[in-house]
C-alpha cells in the first residue's frame, strides 16, 4: 500500500500516465459498448425482420396446404406430415430453421405433433404459447434452441396458431438459430477489445513521451534546486530553444542568481557583524578591566565615603558586573554565529548537576520567596554532554523561572530513558501570552518591555541556552499561559552523535500527550 501510494504522491510521470490510462480505458469501454450494442441490435433486428417474414411465408404455405387437401380428403396424420414436410424443404438443406406443429392446449386434436431435426417441444417458452393461444395471432420471442441430442443454440421462436381441417385447432412455430449472428457479435467484440488494447497502449506511450519531455525539465531544476540548497550556488539550469520550458528555465537562472547576490550580501553583512561584535567585546575588556579596578577600589572604601557615594560605588559595581556579563554573552553569541563553538563531550551525571546548579541558586530564590524543589525518579542518569554548557542552561532556566515565578513554588523535574535525558523547569507566575512561546528564544526579547529585570540578567541567557541545546543535537521548548505560569522542557541525547526523537516529559503540563515527538 505504502509503495504505489508513495509513488503516485511523489511522481508527476505516474499520475499523469495512470490518469491517461484510465480515461482511455473508460472512454474505449463507453464506446465499445455503444459499437457492440449498436451492431447487435443491427444484427438482431435485421434477423427479426427476416424471421417473420419468413414464417409469415411458410404459415401461407401451410394453409394452402390444408385448403388444398380439405377437397382430396387426405387424412389429419398424412396431412401434419406433409405441412412439416413442406416446412423442412422451405428451410434448405443445411436447414436456417426447425419447425415444430404443436396442439393448442384444451383443444382436442387428432392428428399427431411432429418437428424437424429432433428439436424438442421445452424449446418452445410457456409465455409465448399462452399469448399464441389467446391472442391467435404471429408471436415471437428469443429462446433456447434444445434438441434431442442435448445441444442448446441461442434462437429466435415465431409462433402462429393453425387450424387444421379434420385434425383440429394446432400452432405452428418457427425456430430461428443465432448462431452465424452469435458469430458476428463474438467477431465484432474481439475486434473492439484488441482495437482498444492497442489504443490504450499507443495512447500510454504517447503520455509518457509528452510527459517526459515535460517533466524532465521539471526533475532537471528540482535537482538544481537541490544543489543551491546544499550551498552550490553557482548551478544554473540549461536554456534549449525558445519554448515555455526555456522561458522556465530562464526565469529560474534569474532567481538563483538573485538569492546567490542576495546570499553573498547576506553572508558579508553577517561577517562584517560577528567581527564586529567580536571586536567590540574585546576592545571594551581592556578598559572595562580599568574600570572595574577603580570600582572595586570604590566600593572596598565605601565604609569612608558619604552615604551617596557609597551608595554610587554599589551601583557601579552591579552594574559592571551586568556588563561583562554582556559581553560575555556577546561573545559567546558571536562564537555561535560563526559556527565556531565546540563541544566540551564528558559522561556527567544530570542529576548530580541539577541538583548543584539549584543548589547555587537557592540564595536568590528564597529572596524571591520561591522554593525549587526537584523531582526525579532515579539517584544518578549519566550522559555524555558538555557540563559547562548544560550547566548554563538550567541556570538560565531556573533564574527565569524565579525572575517571572512571583514567589511561588518552581519546580524542576528529571526524566530519562535509554536514549535521552529531559529536565522540565516549571514556574506558576506571569506566564506567557499565545505566541510568544516561539519568541521567548529571541535575543533581548522580554514580554514586558516596562519590567525591570531583578537578576541581573542580559536579554541573550535563553537564546544561548538554545544554541547550547542545538549545539547538543538536542531540544529547548517553552510553554506558557497568562495565570498558569510557563514550564521549559530541555531534551538531549544521552550519547552524543544521537538523534532526539521524542520529548519523555510532557512540555504543556495539563496535556501528557505533548510528550511525544516534537512539531
Amino acid at each position: 500500500m505504502g509503495g504505489p501510494l508513495t509513488w503516485w504522491r511523489s511522481s508527476l510521470a505516474v499520475r499523469v500516465i495512470s490518469l491517461t490510462l484510465l480515461s482511455s480505458l473508460l472512454t474505449l469501454t463507453m464506446l465499445g459498448a455503444l459499437l457492440l450494442s449498436r451492431v447487435t441490435d443491427g444484427l438482431l433486428q435485421s434477423r427479426q425482420q427476416s424471421a417473420l417474414s419468413e414464417s409469415t411465408a411458410g404459415l401461407a404455405d401451410a394453409q394452402r396446404i390444408v385448403t388444398s387437401s380439405a377437397a382430396s380428403g387426405t387424412s389429419p396424420t398424412v396431412l401434419v406430415d406433409s405441412i412439416v414436410s413442406a416446412l423442412a424443404a422451405r428451410a434448405g438443406q443445411p436447414p436456417l430453421y426447425d419447425v415444430l406443429l404443436l396442439a393448442t392446449p384444451q383443444a382436442i386434436a387428432t392428428a399427431p405433433e411432429r418437428g424437424t431435426n429432433l428439436v424438442l417441444e421445452s424449446s418452445i417458452p410457456a409465455e409465448l404459447r399462452t399469448v399464441v393461444e389467446k391472442t391467435s395471432r404471429q408471436a415471437w420471442t428469443y429462446t433456447t434452441i434444445r434438441y434431442l441430442d442435448g445441444r442448446a443454440i441461442t434462437g429466435l421462436v415465431v409462433g402462429a396458431p393453425l387450424l387444421i381441417t379434420g385434425a383440429g385447432s394446432y400452432e405452428l412455430y418457427t425456430l430461428y438459430p443465432l448462431t452465424q449472428e452469435q458469430q458476428t457479435i463474438d467477431l465484432v467484440r474481439s475486434a473492439v477489445f484488441v482495437t482498444g488494447a492497442l489504443l490504450v497502449i499507443l495512447l500510454s506511450v504517447i503520455a509518457w513521451l509528452v510527459t517526459a519531455q515535460v517533466v524532465a525539465p521539471i526533475r532537471a531544476a528540482a535537482a538544481t534546486a537541490e544543489r543551491l540548497r546544499a550551498g552550490r550556488l553557482n548551478e544554473r539550469l540549461a536554456v534549449r530553444g525558445q519554448d515555455d520550458l526555456a522561458k522556465l528555465a530562464i526565469a529560474f537562472n534569474d532567481m538563483a542568481s538573485s538569492l546567490q547576490e542576495q546570499i553573498r550580501r547576506l553572508e558579508t553583512l553577517s561577517r562584517l557583524q560577528q567581527r564586529f561584535v567580536s571586536d567590540v567585546s574585546h576592545e571594551l575588556r581592556t578598559p572595562l578591566t580599568t574600570v572595574r579596578m577603580a570600582a572595586d577600589m570604590l566600593y572596598d572604601s565605601k565604609d569612608e565615603l558619604d552615604d551617596a557615594t557609597a551608595r554610587a560605588s554599589e551601583l557601579l559595581v552591579n552594574q559592571l558586573d551586568r556588563f561583562e556579563a554582556l559581553l560575555g554573552d556577546l561573545l559567546e553569541i558571536s562564537r555561535f554565529d560563526a559556527g565556531a563553538a565546540v563541544l566540551d563531550i564528558e559522561r556527567v551525571d544530570l542529576v548530580a548537576l541539577v541538583r548543584n546548579t539549584a543548589s547555587a541558586l537557592e540564595t536568590v530564590a528564597a529572596k524571591r520567596g520561591s522554593a525549587v524543589t526537584i523531582s526525579t525518579q532515579v539517584e544518578s542518569v549519566f550522559a555524555s554532554i558538555d557540563a559547562r554548557r548544560v550547566d548554563r542552561i538550567l541556570r538560565n532556566l531556573i533564574a527565569n523561572a524565579i525572575e517571572h515565578g512571583e514567589g511561588k513554588p518552581i519546580e524542576v523535574t528529571i526524566g530519562s530513558d535509554e536514549a535521552v535525558v529531559a529536565v522540565g523547569v516549571r514556574d506558576h507566575g506571569l506566564g506567557l501570552k499565545p505566541g510568544e512561546a516561539a519568541l521567548v528564544f529571541n535575543r533581548f526579547w522580554r514580554s514586558d518591555p516596562s519590567r525591570q529585570r531583578t537578576l541581573g540578567g542580559t536579554g541573550l541567557g535563553l537564546s544561548i541556552s538554545l544554541e547550547d541545546a542545538r549545539l547538543h543535537g538536542g531540544w529547548l521548548e517553552a510553554w506558557g499561559a497568562p495565570g498558569r505560569g510557563a514550564n521549559f522542557r530541555l531534551v538531549l541525547p544521552r550519547r552524543a552523535g544521537d538523534d532526539v526523537t521524542h520529548g519523555l516529559l510532557p512540555l504543556d503540563p495539563f496535556d501528557p500527550e505533548s510528550a511525544g515527538v516534537a512539531p
